[in-house]
């Protein structure tokens, strides 16, 4: 595989480059259980659509640039360069969208992707169950035909977002006579809709990124499902693929992001004259996941030449999921730790700002969202390395 960019890929990545370092958004961090900074983030990722950078390889009659997954890659490798802000429709972008693309009708993706793409209107995901952990087909939240309306009731959690969120890609089950993994549904919900309750959960950070959500006989047109009933499965498996294969390279990013951030660190000197880098074992330390991150790099690219081949994320993708885990996992840790004594503090007021606490809590998430490590590594077991089943 030639690894360098094609003169298209090169021109790309330049004008890219130049549109970040003019735009003034660089370095910015939003809060959004702040309204103030949901509306700048919307309207950073409005400009984003405007500049023709959201949807990059979505189809062009459905606003994307028809681009291959490399301009993706590329995007991603700039933003982090840039310390831009992502979309603050993510969860929209890489996997409602997709998954409306691959199931929707006509009439639903002329109704829902321009609007998801300019970040007018935010989605969340309806997955997990507080009852079912990581086992998704054990989906209790049901969804009952009543005349021209679906009634929802049941209980959703771990939620990223729901509390700014206008839609949800809900998965419910209506049919308890069959297995369970044939009466699931896929319905995309008005999270305004009556009898809907967002609970924020706040984390180990202080934040409350994540959500339950609570339906209470809450009635939606018999028209906003996805496929036909008992399709559900098949098409959460549409959005689990895209969420863990295009999103793996917005993963590797952040990955090489927090790499620079800590070269940087260890490169610093602190107060009593001692620099971090200084120490061998340290400069080891760092190489090592310097090594982490580049093999991360090119089983991304492994990825993307399946993608490309098939035009579908592959398994392979659980790979990247469960070291991008790891690997921010440690490179925290490592950083925190070398702070000493004040590692165990967020004083805003010091160098980095809480940056490495704030990191390093946030990152005990990554080996559970998106689906745990343990799950993952079962699919690579059974799909990649094509290993028997245990009994």
């Amino acid at each position: 595989m030639d690894f360098r960019d094609t003169p298209a890929e090169a021109a790309f990545r330049s004008d890219l480059r130049a549109w970040f370092r003019s735009d003034g958004s660089n370095g910015e961090r939003w809060d959004l259980n702040v309204p103030a900074d949901v509306v700048a983030a919307r309207a950073w990722s409005s400009s984003l659509h405007d500049a023709g950078y959201a949807g990059l390889t979505w189809p062009v009659e459905y606003g994307g640039r028809g681009l291959d997954p490399t301009y993706q890659a590329i995007f991603y490798d700039e933003m982090v360069a840039e310390r831009a802000p992502v979309h603050v429709g993510i969860i929209g972008l890489n996997m409602a969208g997709p998954t409306i693309i691959a199931w929707g009708t006509a009439q639903q993706k002329e109704r829902f992707l321009a609007p998801l793409l300019a970040a007018q209107e935010l989605w969340c995901q309806g997955f997990s169950e507080p009852g079912s952990g990581s086992d998704l087909a054990g989906a209790a939240t049901r969804a009952v035909l009543d005349g021209d309306h679906w009634v929802i009731n049941g209980q959703k959690v771990w939620s990223s977002h729901a509390h700014i969120a206008d839609w949800c890609i809900l998965l419910v089950r209506t049919d308890t006579t069959v297995p369970k993994h044939k009466g699931l549904s896929f319905l995309l919900v008005d999270m305004h809709s009556a009898g809907i309750e967002v609970r924020p959960l706040r984390q180990l950070t202080g934040e409350p990124e994540f959500n339950e959500i609570f339906f209470t006989d809450v009635r939606i047109p018999r028209e906003s499902m996805l496929g036909q009933p008992g399709d559900g499965w098949d098409v959460a498996m549409t959005t689990l693929m895209h969420e863990r294969g295009t999103l793996g390279f917005l993963f590797a990013a952040g990955l090489q992001s927090n790499l620079s951030r800590l070269v940087e660190f260890v490169a610093e000197t602190a107060a009593d004259g001692s620099t971090p880098a200084a120490d061998p074992t340290v400069r080891i330390e760092v190489a090592r996941e310097w090594v982490a991150v580049q093999a991360l790099k090119f089983t991304n690219y492994r990825s993307l030449s399946r993608l490309l081949e098939t035009g579908i994320p592959g398994p392979e993708s659980s790979i990247t999921k469960i070291a991008w885990a790891e690997s921010n996992q440690r490179i925290t840790t490592l950083a925190t730790r070398l702070q000493g004594m004040a590692g165990g503090l967020a004083d805003e007021s010091a160098a980095w700002n809480g940056f490495w606490q704030q990191q390093q809590l946030r990152s005990r998430g990554n080996s559970i969202e998106g689906g745990t490590s343990e799950i993952l590594r079962n699919i690579v077991a059974e799909r990649v390395l094509n290993l028997p089943r245990g009994r």
